[in-house]
C-alpha cells in the first residue's frame, strides 16, 4: 500500500509500504479522510521533543476510517469510525486518575507508531469509537484536535460571560474560538496572522478578527500559534483573575521573559494543556454524533494521497496571501 512516510527529519516522501496485519486486542481500519496539522510539519523538520517520537514514521494523527473488523459492543465492519490516538497502558498512577494523557508510557498514533496517511492503520480496539452514519465525515476527521481544544476548555471550570481573546488563526485557535462558544462569552476575539483567515474565524464564532494586538485584557486567552512572541501576547493581555491557555506548541526549546510578581500581583492562572483524555475524546465524539459540533467548514484544502506532498506545501503555507487556509485534508 502507498503511505506517507517521514523516513528521519527532513526526508519525507510517498512510497509503498506493507499492509499492517492486526495484532490480538487490534483491528484494521482503511482511513478516509486524514488531517493534516502543523505538528506532522514539526515532525517532518524534527522540531519535535525526540521523547516523542520514532522514526521511521507514516503521519497522520487527525483522521476517521472505516472498520473493516466488527469491535464486538462498538461497531460493526463498514461502518464509520474514530480511533484515539494516545495510546493509554490503563494501570500507570496517571491512567488510574483519568490524565491517560500523561501515560508513563507515551505511545500515540503517528509520533510513535504508523499513522493514517495509508491505505490501513492497524489500531487498539479499545480505542474505536463508532460515528453516526448521519455524520459529515470531514467533522468526524476533526475530532482528534477538537479533542485537544476541549480538554484544555474543561480542565478548570468556566464561568459565563467571559471576555475571550485566541491568539492565532490556524486550525486549533479557530476550534477554540468555535467550542469556547459552548460556554457562553460575552466576547470572542480572534488574532490571527492573516486578513484572509477573518472570514473563517467568523464562522468559527468571533465577533471580532484582528491582526494587531487588540485593546484591554481579557478573562480567558488562548495561545494556538506555537511561538514564543505569541505566548509572550497572551501573558500581557490577560486580565487580573484571568486565565492563559497555552495550547500551541512551539519548538522544543523556546522559551519567553516572564515577570513572575506580574503573574503573582494579577493572580492570573498558566495553564499548559497536552493532548487529550480519554474522557475529552469520549466527550467531543458524543456532540459530534448528536450534532452539537460541526466544524467541517474548517476544509478549505482536499488532495488525493498521491497528491500528499503537494497537501504539505499548501500547509506550509504556500498559498496566496489573500486566499484563506484552514484545515489541510487528505482522502483516500
Amino acid at each position: 500500500m502507498k503511505a506517507l512516510v517521514v523516513a528521519s527529519p527532513g526526508i519525507v516522501s510517498l512510497v509503498h509500504v506493507d499492509e499492517p496485519t492486526a495484532a490480538k486486542g487490534e483491528v484494521v481500519v482503511a482511513p478516509q479522510i486524514v488531517g493534516m496539522c502543523g505538528t506532522d510539519l514539526e515532525l517532518i523538520d524534527g522540531s519535535i521533543d525526540p521523547a516523542y517520537v520514532r522514526y521511521p514514521l507514516v503521519l497522520g494523527h487527525e483522521w476517521v476510517g472505516v472498520l473493516e473488523a466488527d469491535v464486538v459492543g462498538v461497531a460493526a465492519a463498514g461502518e464509520r469510525v474514530v480511533v484515539e490516538g494516545v495510546i493509554p497502558c490503563g494501570i500507570c498512577p496517571e491512567c488510574r486518575r483519568g490524565d491517560t494523557n500523561r501515560c508513563v508510557t507515551y505511545d500515540e498514533i503517528g509520533f510513535t507508531r504508523p499513522g493514517a496517511i495509508a491505505g490501513r492503520i492497524a489500531v487498539p480496539s479499545r480505542l474505536v469509537h463508532r460515528i453516526d452514519p448521519s455524520v459529515d465525515p470531514f467533522d468526524a476527521a476533526l475530532i482528534e484536535p477538537m479533542a485537544v481544544v476541549w480538554r484544555a476548555l474543561t480542565r478548570f471550570a468556566l464561568r459565563r460571560g467571559l471576555r475571550v481573546a485566541v491568539i492565532g488563526d490556524g486550525t486549533i485557535a479557530l476550534l477554540a474560538a468555535h467550542m469556547v462558544r459552548l460556554f457562553e462569552p460575552s466576547e470572542v476575539v480572534v488574532v490571527g496572522r492573516r486578513d484572509a483567515q477573518s472570514d473563517l474565524a467568523t464562522r468559527a464564532g468571533a465577533d471580532t478578527f484582528t491582526t494587531s494586538t487588540p485593546e484591554g485584557t481579557f478573562d480567558l486567552v488562548i495561545e494556538a500559534a506555537g511561538s514564543a512572541s505569541s505566548a509572550a501576547t497572551a501573558v500581557a493581555l490577560a486580565e487580573r483573575g484571568g486565565m492563559v491557555i497555552l495550547l500551541g506548541l512551539p519548538a522544543h526549546g523556546t522559551v519567553i521573559e516572564i515577570a513572575p510578581d506580574d503573574v503573582v500581583n494579577n493572580d492570573i492562572v498558566i495553564q499548559g494543556s497536552f493532548s487529550y483524555t480519554q474522557l475529552s475524546w469520549t466527550q467531543v465524539v458524543h456532540r459530534v454524533n448528536a450534532g452539537e459540533l460541526r466544524p467541517s467548514f474548517l476544509v478549505t484544502h482536499h488532495f488525493e494521497l498521491d497528491e500528499a506532498i503537494e497537501a504539505l506545501s499548501v500547509l506550509r503555507g504556500n498559498v496566496s496571501q489573500s486566499e484563506p487556509r484552514g484545515k489541510v485534508v487528505v482522502t483516500l
